[in-house]
């Protein structure tokens, strides 16, 4: 395993990073133990997870592994906050009263005296983006927190939450945690090209599009009942959601060159997304020690130019304006 600075930070990672979320859902405690120690063995240093992730089991479970681990030095903690965590009027946002009892119960549940990579779960359109961010730097000064990262923002988010830290002479965005895969595209029209510049890592989530990229969805074939769209676990996965033509066209490249280098379409998957920038951290997760073998075996190798180009001209998306229109008229040095 690799490892690749986060963004302009001097904390490294490791090229692949291991998502929680089945852990308290899918996957039960001994096998979470399994995978995790399989994942440091692999080089693995890099972990992320969220308050709301299965109400806290997902944390739980990763601090009992981290008590166990005895060396927290070696682990690049990342977890979120944003979505409910009760039913209280204050269990849920980017207020300060919410971020400060929420970094104190995940450290309480991860079983840790600091989190390395803190980041907002989703941008919250109800408080100020200032009460959210200076929470966070105050919570960087005290110690409990390292690193301070962002989710599912929208480019002008990003671009505002960065200019109001340099402005402040807040702790910098670190992170930026977005879904991007070869079946979501839309992230290259302006959120990476701002991660590359402002210097700020790009996490992908659902880098194998929540297993439709793995290679147990296939053209004509029934949706296997054992499958994120087959169990219905989330909207985006659903097979009306993803079942297009463009979807099919995808899969069938990227199980023809998988099978050309004797890899699976998920190792292939991966390591597109690791070709596409070196500030692109995919976090992926595993239900198995099966399912975290095949992903690990993503790494060590690379896909050729040409099979890189076939992977992108395969998933393309016609940006819609004005993105479509300052791809034909800027100018570029």
């Amino acid at each position: 395993m690799d490892y690749r600075y986060l963004g302009k930070t001097g904390l490294k990672v490791s090229e692949l990073c291991l998502g929680t979320q089945t852990f308290g859902w899918v996957t039960n405690e001994t096998e979470a133990f399994l995978i995790l120690d399989r994942f440091v063995d692999a080089g693995g240093n890099f972990f992320d997870t969220a308050d709301s992730y299965n109400q806290g089991a997902s944390e739980t479970i990763f601090g009992k592994w981290i008590k166990q681990h005895g060396q927290r030095s070696s682990l690049v903690v990342a977890t979120k906050t944003y979505f409910p965590t009760g039913k209280g009027p204050n269990d849920m946002g980017l207020s300060r009263k919410h971020i400060i009892e929420a970094v104190e119960r995940s450290l309480r549940r991860l079983q840790t005296d600091y989190i390395d990579v803190y980041q907002l779960h989703c941008y919250d359109g109800a408080t100020p983006l200032e009460e959210t961010l200076r929470a966070l730097d105050d919570l960087v000064k005290a110690g409990k927190i390292c690193y301070i990262g962002v989710s599912n923002f929208a480019p002008s988010h990003l671009m505002k939450a960065i200019m109001l830290c340099r402005m402040h002479k807040w702790a910098e965005i670190a992170s930026l945690q977005a879904e991007y895969s070869l079946l979501v595209r839309s992230p290259e029209w302006e959120l990476l090209p701002i991660c590359e510049e402002e210097g700020v890592g790009f996490l992908a989530w659902s880098p194998l599009a929540g297993g439709w990229l793995s290679g147990k969805y296939r053209r004509d074939k029934p949706i296997p009942p054992d499958s994120r769209g087959g169990r219905r676990d989330r909207f985006e996965d659903l097979p009306e959601q993803r079942v297009k033509e463009k979807t099919w066209d995808i899969i069938d490249i990227l199980i023809e060159i998988a099978m050309m280098r004797k890899k699976t379409p998920a190792q292939v998957a991966l390591n597109w997304l690791l070709s596409k920038s070196s500030s692109v951290i995919p976090v992926f997760g595993a239900r198995t020690i099966q399912q975290l073998e095949d992903n690990l075996g993503a790494v060590g190798w690379a896909l050729a130019p040409e099979e890189v180009t076939r992977l992108d001209e395969i998933s393309s998306q016609e940006p819609p304006y004005p993105y479509s229109f300052i791809k034909r008229y800027a100018r570029k040095r």
